[in-house]
């Protein structure tokens, strides 16, 4: 029987298969070795493979991706940690200037193998710069592939594939998920592909497409609305750079209805995109406007009011029946 493991748990568990196969795959970044990480992701690693494969860095975030994107151009594997998603701002001249752009600015000559984790998002009570949602950032920026998991079986098959990826990965990890779900996951190293969606349920009357911890407040909702006798179809974007937009199009001409749900701010976002795309390609499928569930386009606040900030059941019920009632 295979063990019942959390999404912590199934990027650890992904990351010390690979290191076991591919003695070119190390760990970096701050506290990732003695501690196991702040959130334990790396626990167990440096005990296991030694100080030379799982290296604890300085808190300086920028050479944490400077040096991945040397450690890659020579050969190297390397997967680092940036201890949460709202300190990456010191690495993004690392990120965007040379990490994206090796292998144009090359020809193809040198390409990066590597996989840049963070966690991300809110819902853990952590203060400024803790909580921040910001993919859309990375989901811009050509030469990136930006992966997000939502559960622990796709966080250890995306995981694989992002090491084994030829080019640099943004991986986002929904810290609000790490330990509250749990997954039979086997450690075969069968990754799951990269750019693609995953459908988490069929349905025939609206299309319901989110990513990271905000599928588990979809798909709630989508289990009241069948109760309501509205059937949804929830769709899992993953990889929202490349984004699949073809599977989402095709759920859209079914159902003729879509919801977006995010925790990022509105404004600028992914949704916004997903939107447009929908809008562009889709419009004549569409029985009713496109409908956004988000966060608000102001800063994560403190503790005391980040569930008022996140979104909830009830607002994403809210404007599905909105959507569906309008045809």
């Amino acid at each position: 029987m295979m063990p019942a493991i959390t999404l912590i748990e199934a990027v650890n568990m992904a990351m010390a298969h690979e290191m076991g196969v591919d003695n070119s795959v190390v760990a970096l970044g701050e506290d990732v070795g003695t501690n196991g990480g702040v959130f334990r992701a790396t626990d167990g690693l440096q005990k296991k493979f030694g100080k030379d494969r799982v290296i604890d860095t300085p808190l300086a975030e920028s050479m944490i991706a400077g040096v991945s994107v040397g450690m890659a151009a020579q050969g190297i594997k390397p997967i680092a940690e940036i201890q949460f998603m709202g300190f990456i701002f010191p690495a993004v001249d690392q990120i965007i200037c040379h990490m994206a752009r090796m292998r144009h600015r090359t020809r193809g000559r040198i390409t990066l193998p590597l996989v840049l984790r963070a966690p991300f998002g809110g819902g853990i009570h952590a203060p400024e710069h803790h909580s921040e949602s910001t993919e859309a950032i990375f989901a811009h920026i050509p030469g990136l592939k930006v992966v997000i998991p939502s559960n622990p079986s796709r966080a250890y098959g995306l995981m694989l594939a992002a090491i084994r990826d030829p080019d640099p990965v943004i991986f986002l990890e929904p810290k609000r998920v790490y330990r509250i779900v749990k997954h039979e996951v086997e450690d075969n190293g069968e990754d799951y592909p990269l750019g693609c969606c995953f459908v988490d349920r069929e349905g025939t009357d609206i299309t319901l497409i989110s990513w990271g911890a905000m599928l588990h407040e979809t798909n709630m909702a989508a289990d009241k609305l069948a109760a309501e006798g509205i059937s949804c179809e929830v769709i899992d974007v993953a990889t929202v750079s490349p984004l699949d937009i073809e599977t989402i199009l095709e759920s859209v001409a079914k159902t003729g209805r879509a919801v977006i749900v995010q925790e990022a701010p509105k404004a600028g976002s992914l949704g916004s995109e997903i939107a447009a795309e929908i809008a562009e390609k889709g419009i004549f499928n569409l029985l009713a406007p496109i409908g956004r569930v988000s966060g608000y386009d102001t800063i994560m606040p403190y503790y005391r009011l980040e569930k008022q900030y996140m979104p909830t059941v009830d607002r994403i019920l809210e404007e599905v029946r909105k959507t569906v009632e309008y045809s």
